[in-house]
């Protein structure tokens, strides 16, 4: 009786361990992009414009991108956007204050052994595009507006997406941090179906 009761046990426990595995490798999934056709039945053009920045928002609000574009002057870091450690700020210019630069531990790379991510260009988004703390339809606004996003046309907003270096970081983060969904080439996509159907914004 005491070997079935321990049999029973070992297999309960072994089923609970099993069901962990299974949870956490769907979790790690990585999430998808749909393709900009996949809205071509939608017939009114804005419903198809707002629902395609829908979409791409999966990937401007991930952590990959909103934790270098956070609503004031510390940066935050992980999937939880918890504020960057060691305390850093954003100075004049989105690279780091006076003495401690983004770059004095953000190396050209990811680095491995101490798993802190790097770029050659690795610095925080302007103030005026934080998007922490905005709805999607809030982002979008901003996005348009000239007078907030360094002065670009949709056009170049889209380029920067599809093409920027920095930005293609998001999908090769290193370490165990979760990629942006999708790809860079998919958001851009996404991005240029957009303005081609009106860039419209999803309400604020």
């Amino acid at each position: 009786m005491m070997r079935a009761a321990y049999r029973s046990a070992t297999v309960r426990a072994l089923g609970s361990v099993l069901s962990l595995f299974v949870a956490g490798a769907a979790a790690a999934q990585p999430v998808t992009l749909q393709a900009p056709g996949t809205f071509d039945a939608l017939q009114d053009r804005q419903e198809r414009s707002r629902a395609l920045f829908v979409e791409a928002g999966k990937v401007l609000q991930s952590p990959r991108c909103l934790n270098c574009h956070p609503k004031g002057d510390r940066p935050t870091q992980g999937a939880d956007m918890h504020p960057h450690e060691p305390w850093v700020v954003r100075g004049a210019d989105g690279h780091g204050a006076s003495g401690l630069q983004c770059t004095t531990c953000h190396q050209a790379a990811n680095f491995g052994p101490s798993n802190v991510p790097g770029h050659p260009t690795w610095h925080l988004a302007p103030a005026s595009m934080a998007w922490q703390q905005q709805s999607l339809g809030q982002i979008c606004v901003q996005l348009k507006d000239r007078r907030r996003n360094g002065g670009k046309t949709l056009a170049q907003i889209q380029e920067h997406m599809a093409h920027d270096a920095l930005v293609g970081w998001g999908w090769s983060p290193g370490g165990d941090r979760a990629p942006a969904p999708g790809t860079q080439e998919q958001l851009g996509a996404l991005v240029q179906a957009w303005i081609d159907s009106g860039a419209a914004c999803p309400a604020p």
